[in-house]
């Protein structure tokens, strides 16, 4: 099992590093929906902070609140999961249609497996119901506005984010995520 004072997690990692000093993980060696590798690996209330980058979309809404349930024993109390989906209200028929169900193109392409667009109040209640206090923190209301809320990188880097994302150039948004902090309750250990 992993012990250490402050363990950071990265979900799905893919092929780029950009969180520095966290452990970065691939569905085959840490599943969300698998108890049993948690287990192996962690202590209870031993995680910091885990990141999920464009992940928890290729989850029906009922996994997603399993793989919260999933690493809600692992984290320390105030821990959390910052978590980046696609934005379902954000308005763009692009993104829109390169985002959707099952996504477009070849089987390979990474869109063919999502099973779910998100937007603020489907994650938001996704995580509540597996027992967390969100924090939204970049996301789309109803009528497409984009809302911004200040967050440290240090916490977790979300390149496909407002800051970072290249797409999002001269004042202009080419490419959001829906982005929260999920946060373990204080009360729990």
């Amino acid at each position: 099992m992993q012990r250490e004072e402050s363990i950071r997690v990265v979900i799905g990692s893919g092929d780029y590093s950009n969180n520095p000093g966290w452990m970065e993980t691939q569905e085959s060696e840490l599943d969300l929906l698998n108890q049993q590798q948690w287990q192996e690996r962690f202590d209870k209330s031993s995680i910091h902070a885990i990141l999920a980058e464009h992940v928890w979309e290729h989850l029906t809404y009922e996994e997603g609140k399993k793989a919260a349930q999933t690493c809600y024993p692992y984290l320390k109390r105030n821990g959390y999961i910052r978590c980046a989906v696609p934005d379902g209200y954000f308005p763009d028929e692009a993104y829109q249609k390169g985002v959707q169900v099952g996504g477009p193109g070849p089987i390979d392409h990474p869109a063919a497996s999502h099973k779910i667009v998100h937007n603020y109040k489907t994650l938001t209640s996704m995580f509540e119901d597996a027992g967390y206090q969100v924090r939204l923190l970049e996301y789309c209301n109803e009528k497409g506005e984009f809302i911004y809320n200040e967050w440290d990188e240090k916490d977790g880097f979300i390149y496909r984010s407002k800051r970072f994302d290249q797409r999002n150039a001269q004042g202009k948004l080419g490419f959001v995520s829906l982005i929260v902090d999920a946060i373990k309750s204080e009360q729990d250990k």
